[in-house]
């Protein structure tokens, strides 16, 4: 049984936000989920966030209070945790002050968002998050199975179907041809579950979309080793769907920015066949790619 962790980074609304919607799945063997979560773990204890939620997104980001108190980087992490809420609750008075609801509003969610890792550095958030990639990239059971579509190629027409259904579908395909071919290659019938993060937006649309698939099939397979509907699941309390999110985020930035670093250190665990590289595709509808995952793609 393989376990399927899927996550997004990025919106899939065009025009908005990221120039790229990326949809990931991470599926591990479900007999080493528990040594994969406890290495994790023992991750995060390094750097005080046990029990915290890894977002990849608020981690990886700029904190400019930090930039403003002298010595920070010199402080232990309670220190640096006391200084941090000091300079926040300060910018919050003054942003209260403006009176103007819509900026203190997105302001407390940001400083809510980041509250769990003001005590490390933007040095040291990024060594988590080499640190977790490069944990991933060494799972040899694991795969990784991603869509990556470029918004910017639908500037001028609609896509052929809404971008998250698109994606959907596209890893159901690819969990399901995997699920296929490692069943051929061991002689044994493999199934697969997958694990989605709660999103009260799509799970009604994904859990009717996925009862068509185990009833009709999808364009290219039938569904005949994934069992049952995605279980949805809060990624707050779920490490492994957070270790998807790193992935989907790595994948992102990748295209949108050509960051390698992330990206690198997980690549290798994306499906392969035949000595191609098919568990991952970067979408452009009718646009011409040269990339490096289109290269290896094709």
């Amino acid at each position: 049984m393989y376990i399927c962790y899927l996550d997004e980074s990025g919106t899939d609304i065009i025009g908005s936000g990221t120039s790229h919607f990326v949809y990931l799945g991470l599926a591990i063997p479900a007999e080493t989920w528990k040594a994969k979560d406890e290495e994790i773990s023992a991750v995060l204890k390094k750097y005080g966030l046990e029990n915290r939620e890894v977002h990849t997104g608020w981690i990886a980001r700029r904190y400019l209070e930090q930039e403003r108190i002298a010595g920070f980087d010199a402080m232990n992490w309670d220190a640096r945790r006391a200084a941090v809420e000091a300079e926040r609750r300060e910018w919050l008075v003054k942003t209260a002050a403006l009176k103007t609801t819509k900026n203190l509003d997105e302001l407390k969610k940001n400083l809510r968002k980041t509250a769990a890792y003001v005590h490390l550095t933007r040095g040291e958030r990024a060594t988590l998050l080499r640190e977790l990639a490069s944990m991933i990239g060494g799972w040899k059971d694991a795969r990784l199975f991603a869509e990556a579509i470029d918004k910017t190629t639908f500037r001028t027409q609609p896509p052929p179907m809404p971008l998250y259904e698109q994606a959907f579908t596209q890893m159901v395909q690819r969990f399901q041809a995997f699920l296929t071919h490692k069943g051929e290659f061991d002689k044994c019938d493999i199934y697969g579950l997958l694990v989605h993060d709660t999103n009260e937006t799509v799970s009604k649309k994904l859990t009717e979309l996925m009862r068509s698939f185990h009833a009709k099939g999808t364009f290219f397979w039938k569904i005949t080793r994934i069992v049952e509907t995605p279980l949805f699941v809060d990624s707050r309390l779920t490490a492994m769907v957070q270790m998807a999110d790193v992935c989907a985020y790595a994948t992102r930035r990748f295209f949108e920015n050509a960051e390698e670093d992330l990206f690198n250190r997980v690549h290798d665990r994306f499906d392969r066949s035949g000595g191609r590289v098919v568990g991952i595709r970067h979408y452009r509808h009718r646009g011409r790619c040269t990339c490096r995952v289109c290269a290896e793609h094709s």
